[in-house]
């Protein structure tokens, strides 16, 4: 499956458009990654626990995404778009959102 930010792919020409397709993943707040994280910011630096969490979280959605694609019948997802918001109460939880359009190709 290709996967790209662009709305063309080059090389290959769009044969059929077959719809948006969507990969959508929610994870809580984990306490010792919280704990992890607030050490980080007191000395500084980066949080290597949260980071590996986005990460993996971003591929889960991306892979949601791409099975969808598939079940249409897609060679390539275009368009693809990031999404990353703040839920919950006080914020305890974030969504990974990934999109693009699932289309075929000639």
């Amino acid at each position: 499956m290709i996967i790209s930010t662009t709305p063309t792919l080059q090389g290959h020409e769009i044969s059929k458009y077959l719809g948006i397709v969507c990969g959508e993943i929610v994870i809580g707040a984990h306490i010792g990654k919280d704990i992890l994280a607030s050490f980080t910011n007191i000395v500084g630096g980066r949080s290597n626990a949260y980071e590996s969490t986005l990460r993996e979280t971003r591929d889960d959605a991306l892979a949601e995404m791409v099975e969808e694609a598939t079940k249409l019948g897609a060679d390539a997802v275009v368009g693809l778009k990031f999404d990353y918001t703040v839920i919950g109460q006080n914020g305890s939880m974030m969504m990974v959102a990934v999109s693009g359009t699932a289309v075929t190709l000639a």
